[in-house]
């Protein structure tokens, strides 16, 4: 559908293009967040570096690896090993806040407008912000719920209390072997409900969600939308990317924005009606904001 696309070059000054997107913000009908990786990113949740050795040092000396993804696919040899790393994992990056209030000023652009949000991102961050439940649509699952590895059913468990209780009785590297989660109906194991085979379960939540925001597509498709991208790179383009290219040529009366450090891009054919920012995602953000906030 697209040709040759356009990338928006770094400027020293992006105050024009910032000035632009507040005036669309201020007269928009509704506002469809997409959000990636890069978003979280720039609220403080990297995965390597400082913050990475100050929760598993111990597994960096003992497994060689030095960043948490590759924690996460190392083969440990006991399930008890496993869950140790997952467990602290799945703390700090779902029940601790993000160290950067980047989700946060993010809410106060929006929290007047029409708005929903799609995003690939499984932190939770946005209903920890204040964002309606009802306004997010986590396409590829939430590091705070279980699934049956066979599946068994199509049903996710909330984890809090039992990775709670894994981080703070884990010793040596090992959870106690009765803390070790199995599906309530098989008894075969749990594992994440992340998105990562044919075997990620979607429950009633999720098509719920999903729903939900198709309505609100639908009810918004002849008016003026602002398509707001934040940090989504080109791991699973077809989630939110080309569908936000595709709406947006559909819909003349629509803006489609996309600010992305290094990756700010959009489509010669809605190149008039896009506002592309190469730059961090919580600085622009704060200059979006009308009232002070927090940027620290």
């Amino acid at each position: 559908m697209f040709s040759r696309m356009r990338i928006t070059k770094s400027t020293a000054d992006s105050s024009g293009q910032i000035e632009q997107l507040k005036k669309e913000l201020a007269q928009t009908d509704a506002v469809v967040i997409g959000a990636g990786a890069g978003l979280s990113t720039s609220a403080g949740f990297v995965y390597s570096g400082e913050r990475f050795r100050q929760y598993f040092s111990d597994f960096e000396a003992k497994y060689g690896f030095h960043d948490m993804y590759s924690g996460g696919f190392y083969p440990y040899a006991t399930p008890e090993e496993h869950w140790a790393y997952w467990s602290r994992y799945i703390y700090i990056n779902r029940y601790m806040d993000a160290p950067k209030p980047v989700y946060d000023n993010l809410f106060e652009l929006v929290k007047s407008k029409d708005y929903f949000v799609i995003t690939t991102n499984v932190d939770h961050c946005f209903q920890k912000a204040g964002f309606d439940k009802k306004r997010l649509f986590y396409t590829q699952g939430d590091y705070g719920l279980f699934q049956c590895s066979e599946p068994c059913c199509q049903e996710t468990f909330e984890n809090e209390e039992i990775i709670r209780s894994m981080v703070e009785q884990q010793k040596g590297m090992r959870i106690p072997t009765e803390l070790l989660p199995v599906c309530p109906h098989c008894g075969k194991p749990l594992t994440m409900n992340l998105r990562s085979d044919d075997k990620f379960v979607e429950d009633d939540g999720w098509h719920e969600a999903a729903e939900r925001y198709q309505l609100f597509l639908r009810r918004h498709q002849n008016m003026r939308v602002l398509f707001l991208e934040l940090g989504v790179g080109y791991n699973t383009p077809v989630i939110i990317k080309y569908p936000f290219w595709r709406m947006t040529a559909d819909n003349p009366q629509a803006v489609y924005t996309c600010i992305n450090y290094g990756e700010a891009l959009c489509p010669r054919e809605i190149e008039r009606r896009s506002i592309c920012i190469n730059g961090d995602i919580g600085n622009v953000l704060c200059q979006l904001c009308v009232q002070e906030v927090s940027c620290a």
